[in-house]
């Protein structure tokens, strides 16, 4: 078996309203039972904002460099992701397609390194 991290991008900007929400994360909630069902659900969480992050970068003087907010701007950031562990990429991709469906926002899948599976590997 393998473990892949499947990551979700939100839009910068504000949070949706409950209404809108509300329905997105229940089935979130249905669809991580179901990996649990499944037996391939390892982890999954939710982020808080991208202002909240904290970027620590090494110099050449043996000092660490802290910065606030995130490494990089853009448009997106990462708002949540959970990890799987299933037998190859095609799976995974299956169960990250179920969260792009459910929340229409991108979603990445990409597997750790010491993967077994030689699908994994470019």
């Amino acid at each position: 078996m393998t473990q892949y991290l499947i990551s979700l991008y939100h839009p910068d900007g504000p949070v949706p309203p409950p209404e809108v929400l509300e329905p997105v994360m229940r089935k979130i909630q249905a669809l991580n039972d179901e990996m649990k069902t499944a037996g391939v659900w390892v982890f999954a969480a939710g982020l808080h904002p991208p202002t909240t992050a904290t970027v620590l970068k090494a110099k050449e003087n043996g000092e660490i460099a802290m910065t606030d907010g995130p490494y990089v701007e853009g448009k997106e950031h990462l708002g949540g992701f959970t990890i799987v562990e299933v037998p190859d990429l095609d799976a995974a991709l299956e169960w990250g397609s179920r969260v792009a469906e459910i929340t229409y926002l991108p979603v990445e899948v990409r597997p750790f390194q010491g993967v077994e599976d030689p699908s994994c590997v470019p």
